[in-house]
């Protein structure tokens, strides 16, 4: 399984926003690259279903207290991922909050 870092996703779809550093260097799926992407309500997303009918979702909200979530839906209808906070440190499970 290849990686981007959130940089290259965001230089990919040009965006254009300030995000904290730290997160410019997570790593997520490549997956995310061919994802289809929307803005609306100053809210980027980009979403993509593998073939194993997982939709998974990147959501992108630079001046929020969580500007990046990742969410994945499984097939069973479940739904598992992480939010970002401003500052390192700041990541929580989607599961624990």
């Amino acid at each position: 399984m290849i990686k981007v870092i959130l940089k290259d996703l965001l230089n990919h779809f040009e965006i254009n926003e300030n995000l904290p550093d730290y997160l410019l260097n997570q790593r997520f799926n490549e997956v995310f690259l061919d994802g289809d992407f929307s803005f609306e309500d100053n809210e980027y997303k980009i979403v993509v279903k593998t073939r194993q009918n997982v939709i998974h979702m990147m959501f992108i909200k630079p001046n929020e207290e969580f500007p990046l979530i990742i969410l994945s839906e499984l097939p069973n209808g479940l739904l598992n991922g992480m939010k970002f906070g401003q500052n390192e440190g700041e990541e929580f499970p989607i599961n624990k909050l």
